[in-house]
C-alpha cells in the first residue's frame, strides 16, 4: 500500500524476519478497522466541513457513470489480473511464489491481454526510478548487515538503554521513529535510513522479531501525514489550499496519540491473541 512497505519487508528479511502478506494483513486488521472508523470522525469533529449535505451527489454520479458507458474488455482484463495478483500475494507463502514472481506474472498478463503495451511500460519513469533505487537501497542495507554495521549499531544503542525491558525499549524506538519523521520529506527515505537499525535494536533487547518488524512497518505508514511535506502526496494535497499548515500540524499531533493507543495498545493485544507476538 506504500512504497516503503516492500522495502521494510526486504530489510526485515535480511535480519531473519520473514513478513508475509497474511502476517501484515492479520496484524493490521483490527487496528486498521478501528482507525478507518474513528479517524474520519475525529477529523470531522475537529474541522467540520462547510458543506454537510449533497442531495444531488447520487444523480450526478449516476450521470457520470452513464456517460462513461459499459466496461471495456481491457478494463475487465485489468480487474481479473488484479484479483489474480492479489490472490498470489495472499497465498504466496503457501504456493511458494514470492512477490517478485507475482509482479512479473501480473505484468506478463497485462502485456499478453493488451491492457498495456511495452511503450506504456517504458513511459512509467517513476516505476523504473523506484526499481533502480530500491535495488540499490536493499543491496546497501544487506551489505551493512553482512559487514557488521547494523549489528554493531544495534548493540551500541541497546547497550546505552541501560538494560530496560524490551517493551519499554520498543515504545521508545517507535516514538523516536515516528517523531523523527518531522525531519524527513519522504516515508521511503525514512524507512531506508532507520528501519534496519531500529529493528536490530529491538531484536537485540529481546523483543519478538516479527512483532517488532510489523510495528515498525505500521508506523512507517502512520507517520506519512505528520507534516505537509512528510510524504509524496502531502505537498500535492497541501498545495490545494484547503488546509492551513497550522491546522495540518495540529490535527496530526492529536492523531499521533490516537495512533499510539490504537496501534501500540489495541494492536499489541490483538497480535498477542492471534499468536503473532
Amino acid at each position: 500500500a506504500m512504497a516503503g512497505n516492500p522495502l521494510a519487508q526486504s530489510l526485515a528479511k535480511h535480519q531473519g524476519v520473514d513478513i508475509t502478506w497474511m502476517h501484515w494483513f492479520l496484524a493490521a486488521l483490527v487496528p486498521g478497522i478501528i482507525s478507518l472508523i474513528l479517524v474520519p470522525l475525529i477529523i470531522y469533529k475537529m474541522y467540520p466541513p462547510e458543506i454537510k449535505e449533497t442531495p444531488n451527489a447520487k444523480s450526478w454520479a449516476q450521470n457520470e457513470l452513464t456517460d462513461m458507458g459499459i466496461m471495456a474488455k481491457s478494463e475487465k482484463f485489468m480487474i481479473a489480473i488484479f484479483i489474480i495478483a492479489l490472490g498470489l500475494w495472499v497465498l504466496g507463502s503457501t504456493l511458494n511464489i514470492n512477490a517478485t514472481l507475482t509482479a512479473f506474472i501480473a505484468l506478463s498478463l497485462l502485456l499478453i491481454t493488451g491492457v498495456l503495451t511495452w511503450n506504456d511500460i517504458l513511459k512509467e519513469t517513476g516505476a523504473w526510478n523506484t526499481l533502480v533505487w530500491f535495488s540499490i537501497l536493499v543491496m546497501m542495507a544487506n551489505q551493512l548487515n553482512e559487514l557488521g554495521f547494523i549489528p554493531w549499531l544495534s548493540d551500541s544503542i541497546s547497550g546505552s538503554l541501560g538494560g530496560l525491558s524490551w517493551p519499554i525499549v520498543l515504545i521508545i524506538l517507535i516514538l523516536f521513529y515516528f517523531y523523527s519523521h518531522y525531519l524527513f520529506a519522504s516515508s521511503t527515505a525514512h524507512v531506508s535510513a532507520m528501519y534496519s537499525a531500529l529493528l536490530g535494536v529491538a531484536i537485540a533487547t529481546g523483543a519478538p522479531p516479527l512483532y517488532s518488524a510489523l510495528m515498525l512497518g505500521f508506523f512507517g505508514n502512520l507517520m506519512a501525514s505528520t507534516t505537509h511535506y512528510s510524504s509524496g502526496p502531502a505537498p500535492i494535497l497541501y498545495s490545494a489550499g484547503y488546509v492551513s499548515q497550522n491546522r495540518w500540524w495540529t490535527m496530526n499531533a492529536i492523531l499521533a496519540f490516537f495512533y499510539f493507543i490504537v496501534w501500540l495498545g489495541v494492536g499489541s493485544l490483538w497480535m498477542k491473541l492471534i499468536g503473532l507476538m
